[in-house]
């Protein structure tokens, strides 16, 4: 008997997570290690958690999840879009509850380039008249 798997991939910044849901108690494993050793903040562990609580199915499945680039943050909101979108594949009846809490949209957000001139992305040297 083959078990049931759910995959989801979910970006965020440079961050790509890459993860599959099983039929399990609840545990969340990232790169072959537990979440509480991964994420060091609790502020992490809650929004990869935000998918399974909102739609109560924290513990129905485990979490196995490959992630990388990026720093902790990208990854904690890469792995959170990608569990939202296996737990849509799990069951199409959550897919109204996570889009309106803006779980199912890739954030568009990213790192401006550099431009020549300039020290940043906007951060000119002080102007002086003399």
């Amino acid at each position: 008997m083959e078990k049931v798997q759910y995959y989801g991939t979910g970006r965020r910044k440079r961050s790509i997570a890459r993860v599959r849901l099983i039929p399990g108690e609840g545990r969340i494993n990232i790169n072959g290690r537990d979440i509480d050793d991964y994420f060091g903040l609790e502020t992490l562990k809650v929004i990869a958690r935000q998918p399974l609580e909102l739609t109560g199915t924290t513990g129905k499945f485990d979490v196995v999840a490959l992630v990388h680039g990026g720093g902790f943050t990208g990854q904690a909101g890469a792995l959170r879009h990608g569990i939202s979108r296996a737990l849509e594949q799990a069951d199409p009846e959550y897919r109204p509850v996570l889009k309106k809490a803006g779980f199912m949209t890739r954030d568009p957000r990213m790192k401006e380039r550099k431009k020549y001139g300039l020290k940043k992305a906007r951060k000119a040297s002080q102007f002086s008249k003399r």
